[in-house]
């Protein structure tokens, strides 16, 4: 059984989620405000958090960079926007994958086993250094160093740059970044992938594109020998 923490003020949807997972193989503990989230967390030690943005006492992005700052536990959003604001939002602050609302059970089901077989495949001691001129990746503590200095990224931009390190020399379409970053496929609007690479070039003093390049019609390469 997997342990979820349900973050939802919502009576009558927390009733139809708790009575629907519990089916399954996994079992839910409900928190009904934002402000009591993280000392839950805490006693709980769930192994995937499912978290609704509207909540009373703290908002539910607070919650989400708060419980990614302690942990690397898997995070869903729920989210009842149509457009991507929270998506990019709640990727910004270390979520993991989104649910629309109205909540289908069977969607959130497989998302939640989704996020559970890519954390296994995760698992295990991943103690590599890939070091690329000035820029050095440490994946046993997910630290960052550029040019001798710690580089603070969020949980999504870690991940993409190690995604797209680990592909050094290849592109990588959005499609590829989203499965690999999240297990969904790319629909033709999510600008998450492009937002966050921005934010990369950023800290990495690429204004040209030259370590992370665009390659128009096709996707993004991290090129290996541009990191001096």
């Amino acid at each position: 059984m997997y342990r979820v923490m349900l973050v939802e003020d919502d009576a009558r949807l927390a009733e139809l989620v708790m009575e629907y997972l519990s089916g399954y193989e996994f079992s839910v503990d409900l928190v009904t405000r934002g402000d009591l989230a993280l000392e839950r967390f805490k006693e709980l030690s769930p192994d995937v958090v499912v978290l609704d943005l509207m909540l009373p006492g703290l908002d539910g992005m607070v919650v989400c960079r708060q419980l990614r700052e302690m942990s690397e536990v898997p995070i869903l959003i729920l989210t009842a926007r149509e457009d991507s604001y929270d998506e990019v939002s709640g990727l910004e602050q270390g979520a993991d994958d989104f649910v629309n609302k109205p909540v289908q059970p069977r969607v959130l089901l497989a998302r939640l086993r989704a996020l559970m077989r890519r954390t296994q495949a995760k698992g295990g001691n991943d103690s590599r250094v890939l070091q690329f001129g000035a820029l050095r990746i440490v994946t046993s503590d997910r630290s960052v160093v550029w040019r001798g200095q710690p580089c603070v990224l969020s949980n999504t931009e870690y991940k993409l740059l190690l995604v797209l390190a680990e592909a050094a020399g290849r592109v990588l379409s959005r499609d590829a970044l989203l499965k690999k970053m999240r297990g969904i496929e790319f629909d033709g609007l999510d600008r998450s992938i492009d937002n966050c690479i921005s934010k990369l070039r950023r800290k990495f003093d690429d204004a040209d594109s030259e370590k992370i390049k665009t390659v128009w019609g096709e996707g993004y390469l991290f090129s290996p020998s541009a990191w001096n």
